[in-house]
């Protein structure tokens, strides 16, 4: 007889909570133990083994495990299915949790999963490739020093106007830059700008470099194509087209535009009951970092007139085929439509932008699936 269960685990970098669970439809599930291990993925080898000899020996078990996305990455996953255990990430944002319970423990968590792995309760975590994986890393890493120049930059802001200067014109441009250089302060209040300058430059040669480097990297065989043919939109250069590609995988394990646009927490939700229909926000599911890029993307194709093509965005489309640039164009075309006509039947930007960032999301996904003659919406 061939039997089912299901292992939900509470995974901290303290510690592993076990919960081994048998569904039973109908009736109560079977727990065969719960217990609390070191975080090594060979103490869950071994729970795997002791819960074995509770069971009966002349049956088969079908065996998986699974535990929440969360500081440990894909590093427990790769473990265990190099050792020939099935397992799976579950997304936290789509997993069905248990209703009024006020009391919370990582061996409930870890039963809750087991629930969760058992009924279907959740979708599971995309798992990309090790080449993938590391270009992801390196993105969001380059992503983090951009923060960090941002900060920088509204310090030496709030410091100079602390202290009597306020630079009215564009900042950060050259002028502003040599207007930072000739202030002139008291020693030690001039050695403060003096320090926060130097991060500032520093972070920006950086920046600047793992830019070269992501080009490099987007020119790669496996990735040229796909980032040039996503290039063809407004507000998407080779940093948000390589980010796309690398953290969506496999754009074809979802069957319409909308399939993606829900998966990225850019569809709308709803709470309604009887009678009542009310609208909510975004359900902000899913990856939120892919999320972020395209509502970025979306402010840069709300800005300028509809069928506007700049320099670099004409020089981004060529070299691909006619029929991929006639997609990307009716789609920037439709996007900036939309954002005016939603801005003058009195919608506020912010929700005009997130309508725009998933129009942008389903166009993508036709783009990357070859579905460039369907209407995405």
């Amino acid at each position: 007889m061939n039997r089912i269960l299901k292992i939900g685990m509470d995974v901290h970098s303290t510690n592993y909570t076990l919960c081994a669970m048998e569904p039973v439809f109908g009736a109560d599930d079977r727990i065969y133990a719960k217990i609390q291990v070191a975080p090594d993925y060979k103490n869950i080898l071994m729970f795997i083994e002791k819960v074995k000899q509770k069971l009966d020996p002349y049956d088969t078990y079908d065996i998986e495990c699974g535990y929440e996305a969360g500081c440990l990455g894909y590093i427990l996953y790769n473990q265990l299915t190099s050792a020939g255990v099935k397992c799976v990430i579950l997304a936290p944002t789509t997993m069905l949790t248990q209703q009024g319970k006020r009391t919370k423990t990582d061996k409930r968590d870890a039963l809750m999963i087991a629930q969760c792995l058992s009924y279907g309760g959740y979708h599971p975590v995309y798992i990309p490739t090790e080449d993938d994986d590391s270009v992801k890393e390196y993105l969001r890493m380059r992503d983090d020093h951009k923060l960090a120049l941002k900060k920088i930059k509204q310090q030496i802001n709030a410091f100079c106007l602390r202290h009597g200067y306020y630079y009215p014109q564009g900042k950060w441009t050259q002028m502003h830059l040599d207007w930072l250089s000739a202030i002139k302060l008291p020693p030690l209040y001039q050695e403060t700008l003096d320090e926060y300058m130097a991060t500032y430059f520093e972070l920006t040669d950086k920046i600047e470099k793992y830019d070269t480097r992501i080009e490099e990297i987007a020119a790669q065989e496996k990735y040229a194509d796909k980032v040039k043919k996503l290039g063809c939109f407004i507000g998407v250069k080779t940093h948000v087209a390589l980010s796309l590609i690398v953290e969506t995988g496999d754009f074809k394990r979802f069957a319409k535009g909308n399939a993606y646009a829900a998966y990225l927490g850019l569809a709308p939700g709803e709470h309604s009951s009887s009678d009542k229909i009310n609208r909510l926000g975004i359900t902000k599911a899913g990856n939120s970092n892919l999320r972020r890029l395209l509502v970025e993307a979306a402010w840069g194709i709300c800005k300028g007139n509809i069928g506007y093509k700049s320099k670099d965005l004409k020089k981004r489309q060529q070299g691909n085929s006619v029929q991929v640039i006639s997609y990307a164009d009716r789609a920037n075309n439709r996007m900036r439509s939309k954002y005016y006509r939603l801005i003058r039947h009195g919608k506020k930007k912010n929700v005009a932008i997130a309508a725009i960032a998933r129009e942008l999301a389903c166009f993508v996904w036709g783009m990357m699936t070859d579905n460039i003659e369907e209407r995405v919406a």
